[in-house]
């Protein structure tokens, strides 16, 4: 029974509720379009994707651009740390609560990478890797299904399993959680091309966009329990 009480406690997170991880994934999917169309090509969020870059550019000798990649995949790792250091030191907060704080910090990093020129682009990419990364770490459930709002190969993986569960066993339950999940992974791809498009209309400064849906997940989360 308590274990029953629990489990409906969380389910009635905002930080979990499809509204507000529909937001984080179009966040998401704007931030790795931005980096990758405005900032030299790497990307934000798929640090697979800069790891594969990495390792191709180092074999070839190429250690200026293989550095290029390296620095966001540390700045993502980084982000991850702080991020669990807050929910941590903050988790019993009472004023504010500790999620809230992380997107806080997510905001202004965004906000200020919008004023960095384009001579600096690797310490933009570095602090978008930072913000995304607190993201993902403190940001991991919808509707108690785990997922990620920023990068879908999770996502897509979790969602297919489910579908091939419905499918087999006709259960309910499992259509309802593939659906979760490749619903946010639309999301996400909509901000990805909402990002691409932004940038190359509005320039450096599209990050912004980014904040403003930050802000609104973050005045969404004011009743989150503790």
């Amino acid at each position: 029974m308590k274990d029953m009480q629990r489990k409906n406690r969380e389910l009635r997170q905002t930080s979990e509720t499809f509204l507000l991880s529909a937001i984080l994934a179009l966040s998401g999917g704007f931030q790795d379009a931005y980096t990758y169309n405005a900032r030299d090509e790497v990307f934000s969020n798929a640090q697979t994707g800069n790891v594969v870059l990495m390792s191709q550019h180092l074999m070839m000798g190429d250690l200026r651009i293989a550095l290029r990649y390296l620095f966001p995949i540390i700045a993502f790792a980084l982000g991850v740390l702080v991020a669990e250091r807050i929910s941590h030191r903050y988790k019993n907060a009472s004023r504010i609560h500790w999620r809230q704080i992380v997107v806080l910090v997510e905001i202004v990093i965004l906000f200020a990478v919008g004023f960095i020129p384009e001579r600096f682009n690797l310490l933009a990419t570095m602090l978008v890797s930072f913000a995304c990364s607190m993201q993902v770490q403190t940001f991991r459930k919808v509707n108690g299904y785990g997922y990620a709002s920023t990068m879908c190969i999770g996502n897509l993986r979790s969602g297919t399993e489910s579908l091939s569960v419905y499918l087999r066993d006709k259960e309910p339950g499992a259509l309802r959680k593939a659906m979760h999940y490749y619903g946010i992974i639309i999301i996400f791809a909509i901000g990805a091309g909402a990002g691409g498009v932004c940038t190359l209309h509005l320039g450096l400064r599209s990050i912004w966009i980014s904040s403003v849906l930050l802000i609104v997940a973050h005045l969404m989360m004011y009743k989150e329990k503790r």
